[in-house]
Order: structure tokens, then C-alpha cells, then sequence
């Protein structure tokens, strides 16, 4: 795939299949002040740490307002498809999403920043990215057109690359491969010569089962085993660097947000961020304890990539990141500099403070208490 037509279609697969009738869906309730937003969501119902996140923040919002706000969720399918959260949202159809940008990357390339990017920045980075850096000034810039005001709401940490029902020893064992992933980690998974297969994470475990696709990334151990993706392969990769952490946010429709009083606001914002570093708690401990149960209770390989795989990798990764700052508009160029020169800043830090104090820590003591 050529970067025109990575531009034009990358990651919007099943988006144009949200195209919904407002008429369809039931009017919030606003009266004697107080506001009911539909939010509809990416995730299947109570999906461990993604469908929960969508019903943890809407209680948080439901009960810091005292009621005058209040948001009801909807699951993946029940209003919309998974890919169809976006424009439900920007057709007025619904007015609050809890999704991942990078599935709305159709749309513009840069809305790939805002849940990840090879190589770049862990959770913590990320938020503050967006937080403290110039994320959250480029996201409102660039979401402008569609009418969206977006906050990041959770973070899944670092991701695994994925399950293959094959061993991968060398670059070449990844030709011809149909791998389900996401995001710009599809482009450089397919310069190495891979069949990108975009699937709603709900289709995942049948694909693999019927062969449709021979690989597929999700997120980590903790949604991996709950989908049970170890019955259908035991070669378990990671870590990933396409999706050294992946945010999920939070979009509002901006007629919506702009109606609303500061305080309410106020409380939207400070519910994404409490959810948001909820979230990072959350996937700490269940990727903990998931990827024991799957190496002792599963027989699961759990191992990296063999070296010559990363490194061409990382070389497809250069290139295409290159082409994308060198070729796209104003605003693309100004969020790959923001994002990555971020992170290089970060990086001048963070190689002599958490880098080596990880290696320092895995070789001291086990402390078996």
C-alpha cells in the first residue's frame, strides 16, 4: 500500500457502515436542568477494562454532577457497529463516544496520535503528552472540523504484539501472513509484507478459529484471555512496538460540550482523567496476574520477537513516520514533530531513571514474601 492510499483509507474500516438516522435513536432527556448524553462505545457489554471503563465514567459523571448530568451506555452493536462511535457522535446521533481514535484514522491520519504510534509514548508520556505538552491543543485543532471535543479516558499500557498460530523466527515468516491489527502498526506490519485484516475486537477469537486470519494483536494478557485467544494459538509475541500504550477516549459532541455550565465540564474533564489513571492501574494488576495464568494454566509461549524481526520493524516504521511528517498537511506535520519530539525529550530523562532502574530491578533481589 502506497502512502496516498494509506492517507485516504488507513484505519476507518466499518466507519462508513455508522452512517444512522438520528430518528433512530431515542431523545435525551433534558428538563428542569438536568441532561441525559447517550454514549455508545466500541466495546462489548462489561468488556473487561474497556466495556467497564465506558460504564465507570459515565457513573463518575452521573454522580459527581448530582444527577444534572447523566449518561447511559450503550455497547458495541446495541446503537451503533464498534467503528461506528465517531460519527454517531458527529451526526448528532449520540452525544458521547468511548472509543480508540486510531479506528477514525480514515478520517485524518493524524487521529492515529492520539491513541498511539510506533515507537513512541508509554501511558504515562502519553498523557502528559496531552495533558501538559501541546496534545490536547493539536486533538482540538484537528477534531474542530468534525465538531468533537475528545479527552483521553483510559490507557491500556503496553500491548503485545499479538498471537500467531506459527512460530516467527525471521521477517520473512511474517509475508503473506493475515494479521489482524490496528492503527499505523497495519502500514508497517504491512511493508513486511503481511494481509492486514481489521476486525471489532468481538470478531477476533471466530477469525482466528476459522482461519480467516492466521494472527491478530488485541490488547494485552488481561483482554486476551478473557476472549480466549490461547485456544486458538499458543505463540504468544510481545512487546509490541506499535502500541507501546493505546488511549481510549472519551468524545463529546462540541454543540454538546459547548451548552455546558464550567462546573459540569469541570466534572467531565476530571472524570476522563480519574478513569484514565484508573485504567493504568487496572491493566497493571489484571495483565499481571492474566499472563501467569496463561503461561501456567494454558502452556503459553510468551516471548519476544527474535532480533532481525524487530530491527525490520523498526526500519519500516522510520521510513513510513518520515513519509508521513514529509507528506501530509499543516496539521500532521505539527502533530508527528509534537509527539515525537516529545518523546526524544522524554527519552533524555528516562534512560537514566526508569529504563535502567527496570534492568536494575529484574536483576536484584526476588524478595519472596
Amino acid at each position: 500500500m502506497d502512502r496516498r492510499s494509506f492517507l485516504k483509507g488507513s484505519a476507518a474500516a466499518g466507519a462508513a457502515a455508522a452512517a444512522v438516522a438520528a430518528s433512530n435513536f431515542p431523545a435525551p432527556a433534558i428538563a428542569q436542568g438536568k441532561i441525559e448524553w447517550r454514549m455508545v462505545t466500541s466495546w462489548p457489554k462489561n468488556f473487561p477494562g474497556l466495556g467497564t471503563a465506558a460504564e465507570s465514567i459515565a457513573q463518575k459523571i452521573t454522580t459527581m454532577s448530582g444527577g444534572r448530568l447523566t449518561v447511559k451506555v450503550f455497547a458495541a452493536g446495541e446503537l451503533v457497529p464498534a467503528f461506528g462511535a465517531f460519527d454517531a457522535v458527529q451526526q448528532g446521533a449520540a452525544e458521547i463516544y468511548h472509543s480508540a481514535a486510531y479506528y477514525y484514522g480514515g478520517k485524518h491520519p493524524g487521529f492515529h496520535f492520539f491513541t498511539t504510534a510506533p515507537y513512541g509514548l508509554y501511558a504515562a508520556e502519553q498523557f502528559a503528552w496531552w495533558a501538559v505538552g501541546d496534545g490536547e491543543k493539536l486533538q482540538d485543532e484537528l477534531y474542530a472540523p468534525f465538531g468533537v471535543k475528545a479527552f483521553p479516558a483510559v490507557n491500556t499500557c503496553a500491548q503485545a504484539v499479538g498471537w500467531f498460530a506459527k512460530e516467527i523466527n525471521t521477517p520473512d515468516d511474517l509475508k503473506g501472513l493475515k494479521f489482524r491489527t490496528a492503527g499505523l502498526n497495519a502500514e508497517i506490519f504491512r511493508r513486511l509484507g503481511c494481509n492486514v485484516v481489521q476486525l471489532p475486537g468481538g470478531e477476533i477469537f471466530q477469525a482466528m478459529q476459522s482461519g480467516t486470519v492466521d494472527a491478530a494483536d488485541w490488547v494485552g494478557p488481561w483482554n486476551d484471555l478473557a476472549f480466549g485467544l490461547h485456544r486458538v494459538a499458543k505463540n504468544y509475541y510481545t512487546p509490541g512496538i506499535g502500541e507501546p500504550s493505546a488511549t481510549i477516549e472519551i468524545g463529546i459532541g462540541k454543540k454538546h460540550w459547548d451548552e455546558l455550565p464550567d462546573d459540569l465540564k469541570a466534572i467531565v474533564r476530571q472524570a476522563a482523567y480519574s478513569d484514565y489513571q484508573e485504567g493504568v492501574g487496572q491493566f497493571i494488576v489484571r495483565n499481571s496476574a492474566a499472563v501467569a495464568t496463561l503461561i501456567n494454566e494454558h502452556g503459553v509461549k510468551v516471548r519476544p520477537f527474535p532480533d532481525p524481526v524487530y530491527q525490520a520493524l523498526g526500519d519500516a516504521a522510520e521510513s513510513f513516520i518520515n513519509e508521513l511528517s514529509g507528506g501530509g498537511d499543516d496539521i500532521l506535520k505539527r502533530i508527528v514533530k509534537s509527539y515525537y519530539t516529545f518523546r526524544n525529550n522524554s527519552m533524555t530523562w528516562q534512560q537514566h531513571a526508569e529504563q535502567p532502574y527496570l534492568n536494575i530491578r529484574a536483576a536484584g533481589p526476588k524478595f519472596a514474601v
